[in-house]
């Protein structure tokens, strides 16, 4: 074999079979086009089937292979069912993305809604989608890793991960809850079913979404809010992410070219967890 074919089968995951939760979102859209253009299976599960369905659509006429589920991931019922599709259409899940998520605005603190009066209601709904949905998630699609002893688990993470922001308490603690439960994954895995099932996580830094775009750019003007403006400020590269910014990450840890990678989290934020301000 060629020097060049070793590099490129580093990165080969042709064939298998991957679950996007969260993968009609910007984000997870991103994610699950990219998985399907390296030849993986893809399964774009959304709460909404509609969005789901305009991102198979999108996958499909580029070639790939892709299916659309709908099904809330903190409903383990539901996701019992969603395995039982995925299995009969594609067969085994040999990777799982975690990219479920979000944030609230009734659960934000604001110059109008202060911490005391924030909606416990809102605060739940923070911690059963972020935290909650992934370990869920991990049950279901996981356990058939365990019994084939390999599998990938990548979760999606945040900045708030690796340090609390402003105003948005239940998110930040949600997604450092997940960095937590990525590292605790990843030993018990490899400990009690098989090293080759690796569980890792991506950091995402400021990429303007549909959940945070209230509090980045006004919503009038369509300019960065002063919080938007601190943001850039503090991120070297001087700009927002893009979700392709996101695919190379991705496909390094779902690839054999990271067989030895697991319990990482992986900043993918212009530098901005590494600068101090200074």
């Amino acid at each position: 074999m060629s020097y060049e074919s070793q590099l490129s089968s580093l990165f080969t995951i042709k064939g298998q079979t991957a679950v996007v939760t969260g993968g009609s979102g910007g984000l997870g859209s991103a994610m699950a086009s990219a998985l399907a253009q390296a030849g993986v299976n893809v399964v774009v599960v959304s709460r909404h089937v509609e969005s789901a369905q305009r991102v198979v659509q999108d996958i499909q006429a580029q070639g790939g292979n892709a299916l659309a589920l709908a099904c809330d991931v903190v409903d383990r019922a539901a996701l019992e069912q969603a395995l039982e599709h995925v299995t009969r259409t594609f067969g085994p899940v040999d990777i799982l993305v975690n990219g479920a998520g979000g944030n609230q605005p009734a659960a934000t603190t604001s110059p109008e809604l202060s911490f005391f009066q924030l909606d416990n209601e809102a605060i739940d709904r923070v911690f059963d989608l972020n935290f909650s949905g992934t370990v869920k998630c991990c049950q279901v699609f996981g356990r058939g890793m365990a019994e084939r002893k390999q599998g990938c688990i990548i979760n999606i993470a945040s900045m708030n991960s690796l340090r609390p922001l402003t105003r948005i308490p239940a998110y930040s603690a949600a997604k450092a809850a997940v960095t937590n439960f990525t590292q605790w994954l990843a030993v018990h895995m490899a400990q009690e079913y098989s090293p080759a099932i690796r569980v890792n996580a991506i950091a995402p830094g400021f990429f303007l979404t549909d959940q945070n775009r209230f509090l980045l750019t006004d919503q009038q003007t369509g300019e960065y809010t002063p919080r938007g403006q601190t943001i850039l400020a503090h991120t070297p590269m001087q700009r927002m992410g893009n979700a392709e910014d996101l695919v190379g990450t991705l496909l390094w840890l779902a690839s054999p070219a990271a067989q030895f990678v697991t319990g990482i989290v992986v900043p993918v934020d212009g530098g901005f967890s590494a600068f101090s301000g200074v």
